[in-house]
Formats: structure tokens, C-alpha cells, sequence
């Protein structure tokens, strides 16, 4: 899996067969977190990352497989970023005159 714009800051734990909430929670690992923007995802399996939705190019951004094949199967999705109110990751309005699509 691919995420655009952001970089995985924590990837927390892989796994085989379905995600079950009761157990896999114990094989989090919350120290001496990888970082990446692509993650490959056992066969079958899940992934559980965390990252900050802190560029400030805000907008939609896409979570994807890098197999196009896989992406008409629904292996994909959107994430909304909004500004956050925070001047790091907050952009101003753009110019009156800005040609609209």
C-alpha cells in the first residue's frame, strides 16, 4: 500500500487473516517505529499505521495499492485533509482573481 502526500510515521503492526481487534493489539509495536510511504501487506493479511495528516498541501489524498489490478477491486481510498488550525499545516485562501476549474 502507497500513501500519497504523507509518509507512514508509525507502522504499528502486519498480520495474516483478519484484523481481530481482541488480539492483535498485542503485537503493536509502539517503539522504534519504521517510517515509510509504502508498506507491503501480507497476502491476505492487514496492516495497522498510524500518520500525522500534517502537509500543507491539503486536499485529497489517495491509499493505494501499487498493483493496478488491485485498485478496481477496491483496494483504495481517500483521506480529506483539512486545515488544522495549526500554522504549519494551515494554507491561506487563494488570491480573488485564482482561475476557478
Amino acid at each position: 500500500m502507497h500513501l500519497h502526500g504523507f509518509n507512514f510515521y508509525y507502522v504499528l503492526a502486519p498480520g495474516f487473516a483478519n484484523y481481530n481487534p481482541a488480539t492483535d493489539t498485542q503485537k503493536f509495536s509502539l517503539v522504534n517505529h519504521q517510517e515509510r510511504n509504502t508498506l507491503g501487506v501480507p497476502v491476505g493479511g492487514w496492516a495497522v499505521i498510524r500518520f500525522k495528516a500534517n502537509d500543507p498541501d491539503r486536499g485529497v489524498w489517495f491509499l493505494h495499492c501499487h498493483l493496478d489490478v488491485h485498485m478496481s477491486w477496491g483496494l483504495g481510498t481517500a483521506f480529506l485533509v483539512d486545515n488544522s488550525g495549526m500554522p504549519e499545516s494551515t494554507l491561506p485562501p487563494p488570491p480573488t482573481d485564482y482561475p476557478q476549474c
